[in-house]
């Protein structure tokens, strides 16, 4: 059976409405999207770290409960778990303030088996960290040697817009490897001052990658390949929380990969009604996470959407 491998933060977030808590559940933005993919019934694994405390001991228990294994969880001795605090506002997205307490060593971990067609997911800052570089790039170049997916989601935050160039070679070198990039209009216009997603693909992305998907929040997606430019809509939604909803765009893409069964040497070949049906995959599960506090599909739309 194919396996997703995803590498990524943990981290606790906290949610807030009216400045009052209201739920705390694990995340971390490609986390989200694999527990989702692990509650889908896809065979899932998670490079990740966390703290030997009580929030990196939740956060354990609940990948253990959706299925996910935590034998690529480096468990830190010194330092604390992250979390965030993600203050909601009147349309139910989110603000954050995070606070973390890495120890100097990180990401001590043996890294799981890759096999041919395997997806491999990277994103966020994680993903680009000088800190963590060595160990994205190791991961990377395993998978594409082994001929695996790679799918990578920029979400390039507001907060680390100062950074954009000094991180810029680490971005476009994730751009190379990559065989599938998502990102926001946000995303692009912290990096590169640039909001409009086909001149992004064209000026920025096409060189390195044939296959763009670009979300505008719950406005519409914009999908650019070699072959075709398509816009997809996006129905209106009444939100109750925003916070996983690209992380589980990116699931349900992911999910579509494994379920219409299209492998590596397939991507160069995919026709419009494949991409449709991909796209619409992350269209789901991304409207299921807006329905509810949780960073994850429920299991509920999981049992039903089950591979």
């Amino acid at each position: 059976m194919r396996k997703v491998i995803g590498i990524g933060e943990t981290i606790l977030d906290i949610l807030f409405k009216d400045n009052q808590p209201t739920a705390a559940v694990p995340g971390g933005s490609v986390f989200n999207g694999i527990i989702s993919l692990g509650r889908a019934g896809a065979n899932v694994g998670f490079i990740s770290e966390t703290g030997n405390d009580r929030v990196g001991n939740i956060i354990l228990d609940f990948m253990k409960e959706n299925g996910v294994s935590t034998d690529n969880v480096n468990v830190f001795p010194e330092g604390k778990s992250p979390v965030s605090l993600a203050f909601l506002n009147e349309r139910n997205d989110a603000e954050y303030l995070f606070y973390k307490d890495y120890p100097r060593l990180r990401l001590d971990v043996t890294m799981p088996k890759i096999n041919r067609d395997d997806i491999v997911m990277i994103g966020s800052y994680y993903a680009v960290t000088p800190a963590l570089r060595d160990k994205i790039k190791e991961l990377l170049d395993k998978a594409r040697e082994c001929g695996a997916i790679i799918y990578y989601d920029v979400n390039f935050r507001s907060t680390h817009k100062n950074e954009a160039i000094k991180l810029l070679s680490s971005i476009l070198e994730n751009f190379e490897y990559a065989d599938i990039i998502r990102g926001s209009v946000e995303d692009f216009e912290n990096m590169f001052g640039i909001a409009d997603a086909d001149k992004v693909y064209k000026s920025k992305i096409e060189f390195y990658c044939p296959r763009f998907i670009c979300t505008h929040g719950g406005d519409h997606i914009r999908l650019c390949t070699k072959g075709m430019q398509k816009t997809y809509e996006v129905e209106p939604l009444q939100t109750v929380s925003t916070v996983g909803a690209g992380d589980n765009f990116n699931a349900g893409v992911v999910f579509g990969l494994l379920k219409y069964r299209i492998r590596r040497d397939d991507l160069d070949d995919l026709t419009e009604e494949d991409w449709d049906k991909v796209i619409q995959c992350g269209k789901d599960f991304s409207a299921n996470v807006c329905m509810s506090l949780s960073n994850s599909i429920s299991k509920e739309f999981a049992v039903s959407h089950r591979l």
